[in-house]
């Protein structure tokens, strides 16, 4: 059979391997046609530009990703290639926008109230004229 002729081009302990490589091209396959379903233009309208940074460097991320990959296949290794500089750039822009994400995210501090939580926890001792003493008062008799 046409299955059994197949098993034999490679080695099966590479089987299972290969099955999930396949399932995960499908699956690129099926984000890319969703993805490429929109203009880019139009998709750029709806969204902020903190967001578009973010598709974009998703988007040439992978493009980069899948050419490592392609590179592999190809018998080249892509850590000797310009493809692996192009990806430590693409993650120092991704870092640069996490951060700018991660402060957007970080609460505001409110003076005022950091203020008024402060000097409303802090012990603040009695003024002298409403000290009471439990010593009698001078000039009065005890009774």
């Amino acid at each position: 059979s046409e299955d059994d002729s197949a098993m034999e081009d490679y080695p099966t302990e590479i089987h299972d391997y290969l099955e999930a490589f396949e399932k995960s091209l499908g699956s690129v396959d099926e984000m890319l046609k969703t993805m490429m379903s929109v203009s880019r233009s139009e998709l750029l309208q709806k969204v902020d530009p903190l967001e578009q940074a973010k598709l974009d460097l998703v988007s040439v991320y992978t493009l980069n990703s899948m050419f490592w990959v392609y590179l592999a296949t190809q018998g080249i290794n892509p850590k000797e290639h310009p493809v692996k500089q192009e990806l430590e750039r693409i993650r120092t822009y991704m870092n640069k926008v996490k951060e700018i994400t991660d402060k957007k995210k970080a609460s505001k501090l409110d003076k005022g109230a950091a203020s008024r939580f402060v000097k409303n926890a802090l012990w603040e001792p009695k003024a002298e004229n409403e000290h009471t003493s439990k010593t009698p008062a001078k000039g009065k008799k005890r009774q």
